[in-house]
């Protein structure tokens, strides 16, 4: 079971960027997953904010599951985690640190990302099994916020949501983050409503190069 997490993890944290779904129109969900996938974002997270989400992630789910990873937000019991888990999701993220959580979701063999600001829960949450922290809001905190939360406690997998953007993703990477969370910036609700859905292959290009032009340097 362990190992399973730690792959599902792995090939995450190879994926890089996490899309952060939030539709108000389910009908859309499949063209807006596979917009994003043509733009090389493969991680997708389908926030329980979303119209019928679970019908969502089990049509996603089935449609891309050998091109991306489908994964479940804005969890906060049990019963959310099943049902999504039960519907296809492989992975689990909140934005709460809740310790019951995280075992619950290792119990079932999936990961888990939950939710931290302050240092303390950000430490909180890894030694209690966070597969990574994910740092919410972190527009507030900022790219420095990560630079310093690192320095001490250096071994952190942390993520950021909310303050990423198409070019500034980079500087989280270089900051210490393992990955980035992007909800409007990558998935513009403008564009879906206009069924833009080249926009999205276009912002989900943009953010790859961005973050690969880092990494590969």
């Amino acid at each position: 079971m362990k190992n399973n997490i730690e792959v599902i993890v792995k090939k995450l944290l190879l994926n890089k960027v996490f899309a952060v779904l939030r539709l108000d129109d389910s009908t859309k969900a499949l063209k807006v997953v596979e917009a994003l996938i043509n733009g090389g974002v493969k991680n997708i997270e389908i926030t329980l904010t979303t119209q019928n989400p679970f019908k969502v992630i089990a049509e996603v789910a089935k449609e891309f599951e050998n091109s991306a990873i489908i994964g479940v937000g804005s969890v906060f019991s049990k019963q959310e985690m099943e049902s999504s888990i039960n519907a296809g999701a492989s992975f689990v993220v909140s934005p709460i640190f809740n310790p019951l959580l995280i075992d619950i979701c290792h119990s079932f063999g999936y990961p888990i990302f939950t939710g931290a600001f302050s240092p303390t829960e950000i430490y909180n949450a890894s030694i209690a099994g966070a597969d990574i922290v994910k740092v919410f809001p972190a527009n507030i905190l900022g790219i420095e916020y990560f630079k310093s939360i690192l320095a001490p406690m250096p071994d952190l997998k942390i993520m950021p949501t909310g303050g990423v953007s198409l070019t500034n993703a980079n500087k989280w990477f270089e900051a210490g983050a393992c990955a980035v969370g992007v909800g409007g910036a990558l998935v513009d609700m403008k564009a879906i409503n206009e069924n833009n859905y080249l926009m999205l292959t276009s912002n989900a290009k943009q953010i790859m190069n961005t973050i690969n032009n880092k990494i590969n340097k």
